[in-house]
């Protein structure tokens, strides 16, 4: 789900959820943004209509960027169905039977996510894949931001 024009890449969860909507049939990708869609009912509305500006879509938020909340969803739901990199399946697997709880789990998966990506960012290189999975091994150390 990688695409240099970033209208292009928002209208994909608007169509998605329209789709979800209209139950009509859903590719890969539309799938991913609507379960991630179906367990964040606070962005559902934001997702109701035309795309809105990023302003609009900030208000009522908690989280200030949805597309950016959603797409982590994606990223980690990707990275559990190919394990890649490798062991992030096992680490989801520990974490989804340690809490019984899917969303949780994967939450605190993002958490490990975004301080690699930040990480990289800041640095200037590619994300250490070695230093995400050890974030990863390292939960339930640190507990979870409430989401």
């Amino acid at each position: 789900m990688w695409s240099a024009d970033r209208e292009a890449l928002r209208g994909v969860f608007y169509t998605a959820w329209r789709r979800f909507r209209e139950h009509a049939p859903l590719d890969g990708v539309e799938a991913l943004v609507v379960e991630a869609l179906l367990a964040h009912p606070e962005y559902q509305d934001l997702f109701a209509d035309t795309p809105s500006s990023p302003a609009a879509m900030a208000q009522g938020t908690t989280d200030g960027n949805p597309f950016l909340h959603l797409g982590l969803h994606i990223a980690v739901a990707e990275q559990i169905a190919t394990d890649r990199p490798p062991g992030v399946m096992a680490e989801w697997q520990r974490l989804e039977g340690l809490w019984r709880d899917g969303h949780r789990a994967r939450h605190a998966m993002m958490e490990c996510l975004e301080e690699t990506l930040w990480e990289a960012q800041r640095q200037g290189v590619a994300p250490d894949d070695a230093a995400y999975i050890e974030r990863l091994r390292a939960i339930p150390k640190r507990q979870p931001r409430k989401s």
